[in-house]
């Protein structure tokens, strides 16, 4: 079955050197296109909403787009409802994911992407909530969402912000990649895909593409993990 998602999930919503969403908004309005004029925003995942909201309608603004914030609508599923595309930022996954639960917007944006096509972006925490889980978030679990089960756009795990160890460091705690090890210890646990500061994953329907600058690093239980420079096809992941 083809489905009509259509998903941008770019792994931090700020490069080292640039401003906020600038190393990826021309990957952003190419993905819009030009049929979107406005975008929902979703700023659950920092406490202070309004601030959020005000910088990301402020970048949207500038690519072109009008901006609705979702936590100033009387009705947050009637704005997913109405909603042309989504944009989910960064900031804490659990304080993001227990938001989503608490106003009933989990199944409300799964039906607006999956089955109805509209486009999701997600940064950071907002690529987090796009995937089957929030196990492999690298934020603290400072609230309790009602589960760590997520959106479940894509059949598969992502680690944003994924970094290589440092050689040259004394810090003795876990690699992120022996903490994603660990977690393919239990059973039944999806691939995991370490995007690195500057790269995206690009979804259309059972299509996905890596994008950027950096390289991807796929982690599947049972298996070594394997380097991905951008272009490569990662349609497998959606099977």
């Amino acid at each position: 079955m083809t489905l009509r998602r259509r998903l941008l999930l770019v792994s931090n919503s700020t490069l080292h050197g640039g401003g906020y969403l600038e190393h990826c908004q021309e990957h952003i309005q190419k993905f819009l296109g030009a049929q979107v004029k406005r975008v929902l925003i979703v700023p659950y995942a920092l406490y202070d909403r309004d601030a959020y909201a005000k910088i990301a309608r402020q970048k949207f603004e500038s690519l072109g787009y009008s901006v609705d914030s979702i936590h100033e609508a009387a009705d947050p599923v009637e704005a997913v409802q109405k909603s042309e595309a989504i944009f989910i930022g960064g900031g804490n996954t659990f304080r993001l994911l227990k938001g989503l639960y608490d106003n009933g917007l989990v199944p409300a944006i799964r039906k607006r992407v999956i089955e109805d096509g509209i486009p999701y972006i997600g940064s950071s925490a907002g690529t987090n909530v796009a995937t089957v889980s929030i196990n492999t978030t690298n934020d603290m679990p400072i609230v309790y969402p009602p589960s760590l089960l997520a959106l479940g756009l894509v059949p598969f795990n992502i680690n944003p912000h994924y970094l290589d160890p440092d050689t040259n460091s004394k810090h003795m705690g876990e690699t992120r990649a022996q903490r994603i090890s660990q977690y393919h210890e239990e059973l039944n646990t999806p691939p995991v895909l370490g995007l690195r500061e500057g790269c995206m994953l690009l979804v259309e329907g059972n299509k996905a593409t890596l994008l950027g600058v950096t390289n991807a690093r796929l982690f599947v239980r049972g298996k070594g993990p394997t380097e991905h420079e951008p272009g490569h096809d990662f349609s497998f992941l959606l099977d």
